[in-house]
């Protein structure tokens, strides 16, 4: 499936206008069959078919409550902390600003818990795993 390619010119230029921070670093991959902006390694928005993709994290809710957004459900189950964008809610570039910005923060959030929560061990073996059974010295 093709990607709405003027879309995404568009929103490469919304997230160069809105100012990045200069200690963040902006990438672009293809993904999902579109195309997709990283914040630190960590997904804020792009471009699938005609429908903008924005990270939206804790705001998920405020954001299906915008004109034009719904679940992200590209699996066919809806996933956390995204929702699409149909073309009509990003016509103008205030409008695609706004989207931009709480893909932006959405992003930043992931980042910072990722860096905020070290991974713990659990404390019962995965299957196939042994239990480390502590030594027998004599």
């Amino acid at each position: 499936m093709a990607y709405d390619e003027l879309l995404a010119e568009r929103l490469r230029a919304a997230v160069l206008r809105s100012e990045p921070r200069g200690d963040e670093h902006l990438d672009e991959r293809k993904m999902f069959g579109g195309v997709t902006l990283l914040v630190n390694g960590c997904m804020a928005c792009g471009v699938i078919g005609r429908d903008l993709v924005v990270r939206t994290g804790a705001a998920t809710d405020r954001a299906l409550a915008r004109p034009h957004a719904r679940p992200m459900d590209f699996t066919g189950k809806p996933l956390r902390g995204f929702v699409y964008v149909a073309p009509a809610g990003v016509t103008t570039e205030p409008a695609l600003a706004e989207w931009v910005a709480a893909g932006l923060a959405g992003a930043r959030e992931a980042a910072r818990a990722k860096t905020s929560k070290p991974r713990q061990r659990s404390p019962t073996p995965r299957a196939g795993q042994r239990r480390a059974r502590p030594s027998r010295e004599r």
